[in-house]
């Protein structure tokens, strides 16, 4: 880490199809040796595949959605303090909630076993718009560690 001063933070350009940076970074996290054009035709076909499920909606509306249910508000981070580790629950920044939620959904899409990836994902995020699989768990499972270490809050920086 350099000590004088901080990285500058990249701006990422917004995806073709909807002007999407949340969809884009999606695209990118979910890129495996560069090959991103593979990446995209995944996700597109997800959110097509999402929009056939769900009646009514378009696909980018319920990727939203399904990003704002997988979001944690809270996270616990490990602090020594006097010889000891405690984890310290914290708010979790913005940017970082989209990252844990794009993170948390793309490993979830890759252990399920169905036929193709797009269909994984579409699976997952049809998951997490109605507030339920391995994603959502992952989100509560994580606010219930953050709640349960809340005694050692008054230890934060």
């Amino acid at each position: 880490m350099s000590r004088r001063h901080n990285a500058e933070k990249r701006q990422i350009a917004p995806d073709a199809k909807f002007g999407s940076q949340s969809l884009a970074k999606l695209i990118n996290c979910l890129m495996k040796d560069g090959k991103k054009s593979i990446a995209e035709k995944i996700v597109y076909d997800a959110l097509a595949t999402l929009e056939e499920r769900i009646e009514g909606q378009k696909g980018i509306d319920i990727f939203y959605e399904s990003i704002r249910n997988v979001q944690p508000n809270l996270e616990v981070r490990s602090r020594r303090v006097g010889g000891s580790t405690y984890q310290i629950p914290v708010e979790v920044r913005e940017e970082r909630r989209l990252t844990l939620a794009l993170r948390w959904l793309i490993d979830a899409s890759r252990a399920r076993h169905e036929k193709t990836m797009a269909g994984n994902l579409a699976a997952e995020l049809y998951d997490a718009f109605n507030s339920r699989g391995p994603a959502v768990k992952k989100k509560e499972d994580t606010h219930k560690m953050a709640d349960a270490n809340k005694a050692f809050a008054h230890y934060m920086w």
